[in-house]
């Protein structure tokens, strides 16, 4: 089951290559990269973090609830994608413009058809996935499906706390697969991208710690999460995490901090329903599903130094049926 929230509504997405083949190397994952900020501003919706890897990518995203755009902004993010010269199925810019400018059934029919793809989270991943297959079998020569599956989403609560464990999982993806030794190393993530002054990738990180803009403070709160409070050493250098020391102290019931558990494996994070607090959880879960209510599996046994723990809705749990 996917949820989706009424209004703005945050989803971590997943997306895999079809039998897990390595097929996006460097030049892919770097067209990759360009194609999900336009196609995130053609859909409406605000990248908060990403990570694009060899076999799969992971994208977090904010999705708004807001009014349908005019005409003349379905024209601004049609060229986005579309741009001048165009020469598919879809006519160019101008001709659009053109066509939305009368006042005429064609021009409804074009309005209507573009407006369902804006707002959704499903229409954005859609969309991503679909240019770039088109982009990736006409460039290597290939035909056939190039995604393993439908997109997996996972529901996120939409505040900080929650927000920048999930961001910071996502960038250091990259150090768990061992191709780096500090997340601001690979290109292709949304820290490494803040760093490099990109704006919408600052943008996305500063709403992911609660901050409306980029700033010292707000690079300051993300780097906590993603280092560890009052870290000032790089991942890699002499001190640093070892997956196998953290699940050692797990299995003795010791306590870790956030930073040491994002470098493990956490499932939960990508493969539950919804991920928040235990009262979003319980309140996103049962909508609709009142015959047999999922049980949110609770993360607090975790040891997060957190007073309030993380609950994850996972679909085989479920109530007992009163």
């Amino acid at each position: 089951m996917r949820y989706k929230q009424e209004g703005t509504g945050v989803y971590h997405c997943i997306c895999r290559i079809v039998g897990g083949e390595r097929l996006l190397d460097e030049p892919a994952r770097e067209v990759m990269r360009r194609m999900l900020w336009k196609v995130a501003g053609f859909s409406g919706v605000q990248v908060l973090a990403y990570c694009i890897l060899s076999n799969h990518i992971h994208v977090l995203v904010r999705v708004p609830g807001a009014e349908a755009p005019s005409r003349a902004e379905l024209v601004r993010r049609y060229r986005l994608i579309y741009g001048e010269g165009y020469a598919g199925i879809f006519p160019d810019p101008q001709c659009l413009a053109a066509i939305l400018a009368e006042d005429s059934e064609e021009a409804a029919r074009w309005e209507d058809r573009l407006r369902v793809r804006m707002n959704d989270v499903s229409a954005f991943m859609k969309t991503l996935k679909q240019r770039f297959s088109w982009w990736y079998n006409r460039t290597h020569q290939r035909f056939g499906t190039l995604w393993a599956e439908r997109f997996k989403s996972v529901l996120v609560e939409d505040d900080p706390r929650t927000l920048s464990l999930v961001a910071a999982y996502l960038d250091l993806n990259a150090v768990r697969a061992g191709m780096v030794a500090d997340p601001a190393q690979y290109r292709w993530c949304s820290y490494a991208e803040a760093m490099g002054a990109e704006a919408a990738a600052q943008a996305g990180l500063a709403s992911v710690v609660g901050q409306s803009c980029w700033s010292e403070e707000a690079a300051a709160d993300y780097r906590k999460v993603l280092y560890g409070k009052g870290a000032q050493r790089r991942i890699g250098e002499e001190g640093g995490i070892d997956p196998q020391r953290v699940q050692a102290i797990l299995a003795a019931g010791g306590r870790v901090s956030v930073a040491e558990l994002l470098r493990c494996r956490l499932r939960y994070l990508s493969d539950g329903a919804i991920l928040g607090s235990e009262a979003f959880v319980r309140a996103i879960g049962t909508q609709g599903t009142t015959a047999h209510p999922l049980l949110p599996k609770s993360l607090g046994k975790l040891p997060l130094d957190s007073t309030q723990p993380l609950c994850s809705w996972r679909k085989l749990q479920r109530l007992p049926v009163s």
